[in-house]
């Protein structure tokens, strides 16, 4: 069923951009493939998927050896300091930089090897205790911040906005975090190149596509339901 499923999420993306007069190709689809079998990334990468996105540091690196560069691997999860290190080389975006700390982290290990690293700055939009990142308040000054890095590479914005039986109660979000979006990159610092706006998941993308996301993480709506037990 992933190839049928790719394709109605994929159809269901050209639908929201034709409701907000976008063009399809605007906007990357992020498999979220946390807990699931190689076999079912084969598959689907075999339907034509090619960025995949994952929550934890032990399983990015175990399928990176598996699969390597042959598919974009993106960190979507919240990012302990003391593991940054297992990952830089094997990314394609970290999603997850919710903290100067943890940048700061990432310009270290990034020095070491002598690789720039792409980054999305995460945004707490909806305040909730809940979940890391920015507020919006402190968004702008931490994108001044980050951009000093010189071998980390701000991209954008990425949020993840509260879980709810409803989409529609998250178009607010979504309209405050593509606000922001615009802002800084109306003004972006040298070194920022703003053409990331990560929102939206499997309950909510395509109102996050209506509302100007470029990337979305859909899951469950190609691979199912998960398997939470597993984790590093």
């Amino acid at each position: 069923m992933i190839r049928e499923n790719l394709e109605q999420v994929r159809k269901n993306i050209a639908d929201a951009c034709a409701r907000a007069g976008r063009d399809p190709s605007e906007v990357i689809l992020l498999a979220v493939s946390k807990t699931k079998p190689l076999e079912m990334i084969r598959e689907a990468v075999a339907a034509g998927q090619r960025a995949f996105g994952e929550n934890y540091v032990q399983e990015l690196t175990e399928k990176y050896e598996a699969l390597g560069n042959s598919v974009d691997w993106h960190m979507i999860g919240h990012l302990q300091r003391n593991k940054v290190k297992y990952i830089i080389g094997k990314t394609s975006l970290i999603h997850s930089v919710d903290s100067i700390r943890l940048a700061e982290q990432i310009e270290k290990e990034a020095e070491k090897k002598d690789v720039s690293v792409d980054v999305l700055l995460e945004v707490n939009v909806a305040h909730e205790d809940s979940k890391w990142g920015f507020t919006p308040e402190e968004t702008i000054e931490a994108v001044k911040t980050v951009s000093a890095f010189p071998h980390v590479h701000v991209c954008g914005l990425m949020t993840s906005a509260p879980i709810t039986e409803d989409p529609e109660s998250n178009r607010p979000y979504f309209c405050e975090l593509r606000r922001l979006f615009d802002t800084i990159a109306a003004s972006a610092p040298e070194h920022v190149d703003m053409r990331v706006l990560s929102m939206g998941m499997t309950g909510d993308y395509q109102v996050a596509v209506e509302e100007g996301a470029t990337l979305v993480r859909v899951g469950t709506g190609i691979f199912g339901a998960r398997d939470y037990g597993k984790h590093d």
